[in-house]
């Protein structure tokens, strides 16, 4: 049962990466692109956290965490630039 949940999970959130991958390459706006990117690693982190589950593997774990501080600090980083032009001050 574990297994189907998990294969079903997995062709979900490929269908969501490739949807925010669309996103990210005819999004209308800047804003838009960002949000689309934001949503990348949030699926990238769901698809590891799987994957992490489907081989019972700690290290997954560790890869989604840093992928997720990494996620958040680019997104902090696009989101200053679009609203001041500069990222360092």
């Amino acid at each position: 049962m574990l297994n189907l949940a998990l294969s079903i999970a997995f062709v979900m959130v490929a269908i969501a990466i490739l949807l925010s991958f669309i996103r990210l390459i005819i999004g209308p706006s800047v804003p838009d692109r960002i949000l689309a990117l934001d949503t990348l690693y949030i699926n990238t982190i769901a698809l590891l956290i799987l994957l992490g589950i489907n081989l019972q593997s700690a290290l997954y774990f560790e890869a989604a965490l840093l992928i997720a501080v990494m996620g958040f600090m680019g997104t902090l980083a696009l989101s200053k630039y679009l609203l001041r032009g500069d990222i360092m001050e």
